[in-house]
């Protein structure tokens, strides 16, 4: 986490960065308002006039950190994207608090960690729209599930930061690892996986095939049309007349 800007540096502001690193760091349950006082400086009965509960802040912390980590990503929307991402490569660490706090918040299997997710997936749908709307993302057949996707994509190194860590030799918050990780985040988010569309085109195919095969008989597409043979009675070539529905007869 980055320091306290100037502007923030309030006493709430201060009890919210300290729980933040403090929840990161040994957990909701494992924190007490008092060990989060205590780093502040600050009396137990203090934290609860600014916040009310635990419970409430974190919901605090929530709520700022994923307009911090948003406003991070809207900031590539500038005219200056090249000086952001150097930024970014420049002092990752700054994001160490951050990533903690994510990682053990998302996992610990309570409404809070729902709520937090709910969060980060509302955010990122919303950044998705904005990007369709100027033009700089393409449009997705489904809108929904595709923030979802981006949203467990984007949070997949927090939750398994053990297993990148030991796979790429460092910590996610590394300088050595964010700089190998950007180009290929990008390129995937940028120019796909696949060369070409033959296997978005089967999916396509196959997708609308079983729809049409499990929907209604009156919502299926009809079957060629019969026609009645047009040759005249007594014609030795004369084919059968299609049967005649029963309800053509009356």
């Amino acid at each position: 986490m980055r320091s306290v800007r100037p502007e923030d540096a309030t006493t709430a502001a201060r009890i919210r960065d300290a729980a933040i690193a403090r929840f990161g760091a040994h957990g909701y349950a494992g924190t007490s308002l008092r060990e989060v006082a205590a780093d502040v400086g600050v009396s137990a009965g203090l934290v609860i006039h600014h916040y009310g509960s635990k419970e409430s802040l974190r919901r605090a912390c929530d709520d700022w950190l994923v307009q911090e980590l948003m406003g991070e990503k809207d900031r590539l929307g500038e005219a200056s994207v090249a000086a952001t991402i150097r930024e970014w490569l420049d002092d990752p660490a700054r994001f160490g608090t951050s990533i903690a706090y994510l990682a053990v918040m998302l996992a610990d299997g309570s409404p809070g960690a729902d709520r937090l997710f709910d969060l980060l997936l509302a955010e990122t749908g919303a950044m998705l729209e904005r990007g369709v709307a100027d033009g700089s993302m393409n449009a997705s057949s489904d809108p929904d599930l595709r923030a979802l996707l981006i949203t467990a994509y984007g949070l997949a190194p927090l939750l398994l930061r053990a297993q990148f860590a030991r796979v790429l030799g460092a910590p996610l918050d590394s300088p050595a690892v964010v700089r190998r990780m950007t180009l290929p985040t990008l390129e995937f988010y940028t120019e796909g996986l696949y060369a070409d569309t033959r296997l978005l085109d089967a999916a396509r195919d196959a997708i609308a095939a079983a729809s049409d095969a499990h929907a209604p008989e009156s919502r299926r597409a009809d079957p060629a049309p019969r026609v009645r043979s047009d040759k005249g009675p007594g014609n030795p070539v004369q084919d059968p007349d299609p049967p005649v529905e029963d309800s053509a007869r009356e």
